[in-house]
């Protein structure tokens, strides 16, 4: 009897061993589907959308820069057309499969260049606006998966900043509406209706999550009006968090 019930134990160790690495595999080849789900989505939004992306860039920074830059300065004219040049030429790289920080870079400096040769007071708002603008495309471009820079792939938890880590990663993410909104894009594209399905949100209140999910560059929007997306850091950062289940 003893024999017996100790075959059985091992029986169902053995069973219990085939059961957990059996999960471990479909993990993997769920991992594995997802990764080239996101990768063949996004190139697929960079080579359908990206021009679109371009377009509504400088758009948001023609608006920008008329609302912000200093009115009575007169310089304003001038530095308005040369800021919206940098601006297009920067913003055209939207549309390379990849941008080096090389490129980045000798954008930093020739913008840095530029606020050399401003001897204005004022001329520290408008550069201001300019550089930030400069910023927003380029977490476009990490969006995208376009631009990785060396420093974001060798950081470590030491080298996050609280304010950022809270604001991009784990505010956005700690809703239960957006957070199901992220597991399933990671599933495949999503249209404002079938999301609205999923979380039960309509109109504005679904827009407030989706708007919060866009600005931390965990989800992107085809077009106007177009179906949504996970990006590479949504993805990245859902599987982060799926490391933490037993």
């Amino acid at each position: 009897m003893t024999d017996g019930t100790e075959r059985y134990t091992q029986e169902i160790k053995v069973v219990q061993s085939e059961i957990a690495s059996l999960r471990s595999e479909l993990r993997r080849f769920i991992e594995c589907a997802n990764r080239q789900h996101v990768d063949t989505a996004l190139n697929g939004l960079r080579k359908e959308y990206a021009g679109v992306f371009v377009e509504q860039q400088l758009s948001d920074a023609d608006q920008r820069l008329q609302e912000r830059m200093i009115r009575e300065c007169p310089m304003r004219e001038r530095c308005y057309a040369a800021f919206c040049e940098f601006l297009k030429s920067s913003a055209e790289h939207i549309k390379d499969g990849e941008v080096s920080e090389a490129v980045i870079q000798s954008y930093r400096d020739r913008l840095a260049a530029m606020r050399k040769g401003g001897n204005l007071e004022s001329c520290s708002t408008c550069f201001a606006e300019t550089n930030r603008l400069f910023e927003k495309q380029i977490e476009l471009m990490r969006s995208l998966g376009i631009y990785r820079s060396s420093q974001q792939a060798s950081s470590s938890i030491a080298d996050l900043s609280d304010e950022i880590l809270v604001r991009d990663i784990l505010e956005p993410l700690a809703n239960r509406h957006r957070f199901r909104i992220v597991q399933s894009l990671a599933a495949g594209t999503q249209t404002f209706s079938d999301l609205s399905k999923l979380t039960g949100l309509r109109g504005g209140n679904l827009l407030f999550h989706l708007k919060k999910l866009q600005d931390a560059g965990m989800i992107l929007q085809r077009h106007e009006r177009g179906d949504y997306i996970i990006t590479e850091k949504g993805y990245k950062t859902l599987k982060g968090i799926g490391t933490l289940q037993p």
